[in-house]
């Protein structure tokens, strides 16, 4: 009481500490989340120039793009497909608006003409297109919205039918959009000439190649600040996205040697019989073992992992780790434990006979509604496909000939062969089917249901003879024990630890683990080897997250990583040491060639190539279309050198791809003029008209205004 009468005299502070904590809560989490002061929605995936994509649309069209797919696709997958999806109509949409592209009423009509015009449900008796009909369905949809009314062999409604229209129309208006620019951009005579003079008109050269190979690497130094100066000179090679590089190691879940051993130990100990104590009955029961159990299939089906198979195998069937020596043993005997994939298994042979490699039997098909391939006009229920099977049996088997029922048996097919089917043991018929013909004697006749209905099988003939083997398998999943999964656990606690306060890569090198690099952009979800690790991923980009930070995850399937951020790179130029790889080779390129340059001296290609050591060597027909000198590579700037000379004339020196060229024009071979270059230029309309669609986008959508919010709303 005396504690009750305290609290209530301290209720007004214990209200202010309460609605200080509440405080502190709501203001922590406006700070964490940004958007709540600055005006951001959660509920925007990204604005294209000033247009939202509503978080609920979006997703919802993800949702239906996976289902689309069957699931085939990750939720990343689908989103990047959506969101791509959505960028392009919003970017295209708005040109249109600008230049208020519309389709009419008459032109819709035309378009939905050449849209349907093949569906019965608008033609006329002569099977000819007819408007009245199809504005009449269109009139029935709206009038029995949101009903659904069966169109071909499907079910529309009016939604679904005005969405269509809407596509149709986008389509339509795309394509006059494109269509226009395309009749801008079409190609000239003059283009279509040079065109033709690149291919036709060639030259002859002499020249004198100065490898840049010839001047040792490290002769030629290179600074930091040159690397930089050359990636401001080259920006658009250069530019790059946000990106974030972290190292991880890995500590894997797996079966220790000790589990492996245990388990195999287990598989042994179900071979023989045991004595347990019976708390029921107070008495001693005999628990059978793999030797004397009386029912094999239920022994191997209460205790293994893979259910019993009572089916003969052919050594090509058998685990390829034990198939040689399980077809050399006699029945009741062993093989094992062995290691086979992610299982230990214990095999016995339990039957040995010949069997056919090939069969032939003869068959009627009573399919029912729903079954596999069931054509639409198929009825009957499996209940009434079984009762006509087991009537046509009992005909065929009271003497009425098989072939005198063939009319009976919807595969018509087979019916052209009197029913007959000849398959191999591997052949990819129905198992059931298959079963039957090869696990059954010549004569012997039945009823088999299978996916495709009740079939009435009749085994005609047997051939090619093998030794097959039954065999009763016991197999335990090879997986970590309990104490396995703490030490692992242990492990990873333990390297995260000591990594608060060590060196990452030297901690992962004293316990022997490896130190993996793995560079993420924003929307980047997969780790080689891991899948698709997008907490990872966010967890780099958190604004909270900084370099030299580190976090463990739990990898579904695997174990743990112990990750640790190195650095974040802003989006816009690539820094100096990620772009030295390919900056330096070309800097020492540009200083070879200034060395080179300095000490080439003469007049003539001769004279060049005497001074340097070199032989001087030579390349008919050159063109600029093919810029390939023969024994020197693809070197387009010395050809278009070449084709700026005049005979005789030599060249300053030039760079090139693999060093510095000085060349000499001998023969100029002139392309005579054609009196039409109309094929000219049709093929480079055609080409042109290729590329152009995806470049216009390309283009528009480097322009556009785009705030993308992705990472930070739904992925």
């Amino acid at each position: 009481m005396a504690i009750l009468n305290k609290i209530r005299q301290r209720s007004l502070i214990l209200i202010l500490v309460i609605a200080l904590a509440l405080f502190s809560f709501v203001i922590g989490d406006l700070f964490k989340n940004s958007d709540a002061l600055t005006g951001g929605s959660q509920d925007v995936i990204a604005t294209i120039e000033g247009t939202d994509i509503n978080r609920n649309d979006f997703m919802q069209k993800v949702k239906n793009y996976q289902e689309r797919f069957g699931g085939g696709q990750s939720s990343t997958q689908a989103m990047n497909a959506i969101y791509n999806q959505e960028l392009r109509k919003v970017i295209l949409d708005a040109e249109f608006n600008k230049l208020e592209l519309s389709v009419e009423k008459d032109e819709m009509r035309d378009l939905l003409k050449t849209s349907f015009s093949s569906y019965p449900e608008f033609q006329d008796q002569n099977g000819s297109f007819d408007v009245n009909r199809l504005n009449a369905f269109i009139a029935n949809l709206k009038d029995v919205q949101p009903e659904s009314v069966q169109l071909s062999n499907f079910q529309v409604n009016y939604e679904s039918w005005a969405n269509n229209e809407n596509t149709i129309a986008s389509n339509a208006i795309q394509q006059s959009y494109f269509n226009m620019i395309k009749a801008g951009v079409g190609s000239t005579i003059a283009e279509a000439k040079d065109e033709y003079l690149g291919e036709s008109k060639t030259v002859d050269i002499s020249f004198v190649q100065i490898p840049y190979t010839s001047i040792a690497d490290s002769l030629v130094k290179v600074t930091k600040s040159e690397v930089q100066d050359f990636i401001k000179k080259n920006k658009e090679d250069y530019q790059v996205e946000a990106t974030n590089k972290i190292v991880y190691v890995e500590f894997k879940e797996e079966a220790s040697k000790q589990d492996e051993d245990n388990i195999k130990a287990g598989l042994m100990a179900l071979v023989n019989d045991k004595i347990e104590f019976n708390d029921i009955t107070k008495a001693t029961d005999t628990i059978l073992g793999f030797n004397n159990a009386t029912n094999i299939e239920d022994f191997i089906n209460l205790n293994s992992d893979v259910k019993y198979s009572d089916t003969y195998l052919r050594a090509s069937q058998l685990p390829a780790v034990a198939k040689d020596t399980l077809m050399n043993l006699d029945v009741g005997n062993y093989y094992g434990p062995y290691r086979d994939g992610e299982f230990f298994k214990l095999s016995k042979v339990v039957g040995i006979k010949q069997s056919a490699d090939s069969s032939k039997v003869r068959h009627i098909l009573i399919p029912y509604a729903g079954g596999n391939r069931a054509d639409p006009s198929i009825t009957k229920t499996r209940a009434q496909a079984q009762t006509t099977a087991d009537s046509i049996l009992a005909q065929i088997k009271g003497g009425t000939k098989f072939v005198d029922l063939l009319e009976l048996s919807s595969d018509k097919v087979s019916n052209e062969n009197d029913g007959e089917i000849e398959m191999a043991y591997n052949a990819s018929f129905a198992p059931e089917f298959r079963a039957y013909g090869f696990e059954n004697k010549k004569g012997d006749i039945a009823v088999v249901e299978t996916s495709f209905g009740f079939h009435v099988i009749e085994v005609l003939e047997q051939s090619n003879f093998s030794k097959t083997i039954k065999i009763a398998t016991l197999a335990d999943k090879v997986e970590p024990s309990e104490q396995t999964l703490q030490d692992v656990f242990n492990k990873m606690s333990k390297f995260e630890i000591a990594a608060r306060t060590g060196d990452f890569n030297t901690l992962a090198e004293e316990r022997k683990l490896t130190a993996k690099p793995i560079t993420f952009k924003e929307l980047d979800e997969t780790i080689p080897g891991l899948g698709s690790q997008r907490e990872v991923v966010r967890w780099s980009f958190n604004d909270n997250t900084d370099a030299g930070d580190f976090k463990s995850f739990s990898i579904a399937g695997f174990g743990f990583i112990v990750a640790k951020l190195v650095e974040k790179n802003e989006k816009g130029l690539m820094n100096v040491e990620d772009a030295s790889i390919t900056a330096i080779p070309e800097i020492k390129k540009e200083k070879k060639a200034k060395m080179i340059r300095e000490k080439i001296s003469g007049s003539t290609v001769t004279d060049i190539a005497k001074n340097q050591g070199l032989s001087a060597r030579t390349a008919a027909a050159v063109s600029m279309s093919n810029t390939t000198l023969s024994g020197a590579g693809v070197e387009p700037q010395v050809v278009g050198a070449a084709f700026g000379l005049k005979v005789g004339a030599t060249s300053k020196p030039v760079n090139g791809v693999k060093g510095v060229y000085v060349l000499e024009v001998t023969k100029i071979n002139e392309a005579p003029a054609l009196d039409n270059y109309t094929s000219y230029v049709n093929r480079l309309n055609t080409a042109r008209n290729g590329t152009i669609q995806s470049k216009i986008y390309q283009a528009l959508e480097k322009s556009a205004v785009i705030e993308d919010n992705r990472a930070k709303t739904v992925y």
